[in-house]
């Protein structure tokens, strides 16, 4: 029938709900469901669903009564809602892979009609909350992750919050739906102007403290970031003189200093680092920190400059892009005069940021738009869901309960009434003598 579902019913058993769902994911639409008690699609409630103004904020929700919640939050705080999606409560499990709140995040995403997104979940499995936010971070506007019960110190993260409670997401989307999103996606044309073997970072840092938090935000969006100085011994660089795929080198340890000078007065090794890292046909991207003060190297962007202009030349006649990112730590009052420093850079073809956590959120989000297995996290293949019947007067077939059938028409909706009610209504005892008799 090529229909979107909203399945109420439980009796359907996880093996038959996987495939199910991959099916209809195949052919874009949506399987809500099953045990799936609450939806508003298009200012009209599908099972157990409030009254609710509408407006510029979506919900995907693997919590019916939790979705109600927030919906009837949202309006009571003066906010109004586009659409609301139940997934059913078995969704987020890590059998099912969260099939159709990742389809309902992308639909969402691409609906001009919605500001904000709100994800609404009993806390899922690490892999399947990992999958979400990966997906949450590729929409585009802001969207508020409320894990029931889960605890996190990370608040915010890019153009992702994370609410602790039915309330604060409500109220937070509320208040996000007033504003401007504040961080675009890297777009598909950005993305286009690497080559096809470009996936790989590479960070040439001097200070270790700013190599150290770098790594840490780096990991929210990389699989593996390897160093001299990794965050995991395991990522540890066999050679540090030798990277391999995305890579972070601390060039203040020791085993660069030995003998030689801090890299924050001299650049010599940095520069002779960025000329390989910058030949190599797979990197995409060198992050290096600019640090500036007394004691520093009085003129650091007058070697570092014509380098990168070098590095970004040679990358150009072999037909690749380069990104170059420059994070400057300093004042104007330092004694080598901030502006001037980013101004060399910049001239030399450099994105310079003067926040390391500004800097390295946009270089993960950068690089992790590159690596194939991310993009294939949140798109495996599906069909799009078509926006267009979202605007249109919902018409529905409803199949069972007659009380569904009485609220929509009740919210003038379109609607069929099929009489129909499960084998032995649902008692065990007589459903397998039922299945007993079929077998003989």
């Amino acid at each position: 029938m090529n229909k979107h579902v909203f399945l109420y019913s439980d009796n359907v058993t996880l093996m038959d709900e996987i495939p199910l769902k991959q099916t209809a994911a195949e052919k874009g639409l949506l399987v809500m469901g099953p045990d799936c008690g609450t939806a508003i699609i298009n200012g009209i409630g599908l099972g157990f669903a409030n009254k609710v103004r509408r407006g510029s904020i979506g919900l995907v929700a693997a919590s019916g009564t939790g979705l109600q919640q927030v919906t009837s939050r949202i309006h009571q705080f003066g906010g109004g809602i586009t659409h609301a999606l139940g997934t059913g409560g078995r969704d987020l499990s890590e059998q099912v892979g969260a099939v159709t709140a990742r389809q309902g995040l992308k639909m969402l995403s691409r609906d001009p009609d919605t500001r904000v997104i709100v994800l609404v979940s009993k806390p899922p499995s690490i892999e399947v909350a990992d999958q979400l936010v990966k997906a949450s971070r590729r929409a585009g506007k802001p969207v508020v992750v409320d894990f029931i019960g889960y605890q996190t110190a990370v608040r915010e993260v890019d153009n992702v919050y994370f609410a602790t409670s039915f309330d604060e997401a409500a109220e937070l989307a509320v208040k996000l739906s007033g504003s401007e999103p504040t961080v675009e996606p890297i777009l598909d044309n950005d993305r286009g102007r690497f080559s096809p073997s470009q996936r790989y970072l590479r960070g040439l840092f001097s200070g270790g403290t700013l190599a150290y938090e770098a790594m840490l935000i780096l990991q929210d969006y990389l699989p593996v970031v390897y160093s001299n100085a990794p965050l995991d011994k395991e990522h540890r660089l066999t050679d540090s003189l030798v990277s391999q795929a995305n890579t972070l080198i601390d060039l203040g340890e020791d085993e660069f200093t030995v003998g030689r000078l801090h890299p924050m007065l001299d650049n010599d090794l940095r520069l002779r680092r960025l000329e390989v890292e910058a030949s190599d046909p797979q990197v995409a991207v060198i992050l290096l920190d600019v640090v500036l003060g007394y004691g520093a190297h009085p003129d650091p962007a007058s070697e570092l400059a014509p380098a990168i202009a070098a590095a970004r030349a040679g990358a150009e006649e072999s037909g690749r892009y380069l990104e170059v990112v420059a994070v400057v730590t300093g004042t104007d009052d330092d004694p080598q005069d901030m502006n001037t420093q980013i101004e060399q850079l910049e001239r030399a073809g450099a994105r310079v940021f003067t926040s390391n956590d500004a800097a390295s959120r946009f270089v993960g989000r950068l690089v992790g738009s590159l690596d194939p297995e991310a993009v294939q996290v949140s798109q495996e293949g599906w069909q799009e869901v078509d926006l267009r019947p979202l605007n249109q007067p919902l018409a529905a077939i409803n199949v069972g309960l007659e009380t569904f059938t009485e609220s929509l028409i009740a919210q003038d909706a379109r609607v069929i009434q099929v009489d129909w009610r499960p084998p032995a209504s649902g008692d065990e005892k007589l459903m397998a003598i039922l299945e007993r008799m079929k077998s003989k």
